[in-house]
């Protein structure tokens, strides 16, 4: 679990701090689709988190196969190849906020982004571990989880 944590990690790091290699004609299509494929990440860790989180909050009854194949899938998400969604300019400043949220701290000099992905990554498979073994296993690795996003959003997502 530790090397598929540090992959993501590292492939983290190096999108972030990479530049585009892409050529200018097909640079803003590239630019576009990568923003889209990060924020439909984004969407389904949060349709499977509102899940988890309502099953923690007692909003939903606990379905230990449910939470298991929602925590399954946050932790498969974090293990994806994320490379190529992180291109130089496809930030805030550059795009505007309404095309994305994503800061342009997150490729500054001294990032601590790949470091908060491999964090989530890590919670995330420990949540896969504990999901179905019963509510209060559920609840207690959600609080990693949710320190995780929050961690990143807090620094490398514009309000």
């Amino acid at each position: 679990m530790k090397i598929e944590v540090m992959g993501f990690g590292g492939v983290l790091v190096a999108a972030v701090m990479a530049t585009s290699a892409i050529g200018d004609g097909h640079a803003d299509k590239a630019i576009e689709a990568a923003v889209k494929a990060r924020q439909s990440q984004m969407t389904l860790y949060a349709f499977n988190m509102g899940l988890l989180g309502a099953m923690a909050k007692g909003e939903v009854d606990y379905d230990a196969t449910a939470a298991s194949a929602a925590a399954g899938n946050l932790a498969a998400l974090s293990r994806m190849d994320q490379s190529r969604l992180w291109p130089q300019g496809s930030d805030s400043e550059a795009l505007g906020l309404d095309t994305t949220k994503a800061a342009p701290a997150i490729w500054a000099a001294g990032s601590t982004v790949g470091e908060k992905g491999m964090a989530f990554g890590a919670a995330a498979m420990a949540l896969e571990a504990a999901a179905g073994g019963g509510l209060d296993a559920l609840r207690g690795a959600m609080g990693d989880v949710g320190k995780s996003c929050g961690g990143c959003h807090e620094s490398y997502r514009l309000k």
